[in-house]
């Protein structure tokens, strides 16, 4: 994905802060937090996922579908690059 590159530090910057939320929920877990703060975080993780899916996906749809002077061949295969990916994400 090449138009990751202009936008690689914000997504690393996303990408860590997911990881820094799971670490959150393994130390919670192994203190024995309650479940209800476990569940939160678990919460949180999954909206913050949500949101760097979403953000790949504009990407990908202004990048491989959308942009103009693209061919209908290309066009076609960033369309079905994003098909497969989301219905993998839906599983």
């Amino acid at each position: 994905m090449a138009h990751t590159k202009s936008n690689k530090d914000q997504l690393l910057a996303r990408v860590r802060r997911i990881a820094g939320q799971i670490a959150a929920i393994e130390k919670a877990i192994a203190e024995e937090a309650g479940c209800s703060a476990v569940l939160h975080q678990v919460a949180g993780v999954r909206g913050a996922v949500l949101g760097l899916m979403d953000e790949l996906i504009v990407d990908h749809v202004r990048e491989h579908v959308a942009r103009p002077g693209l061919s209908d061949a290309v066009r076609a295969e960033g369309a079905d690059e994003l098909i497969a990916a989301i219905r993998r994400y839906a599983k």
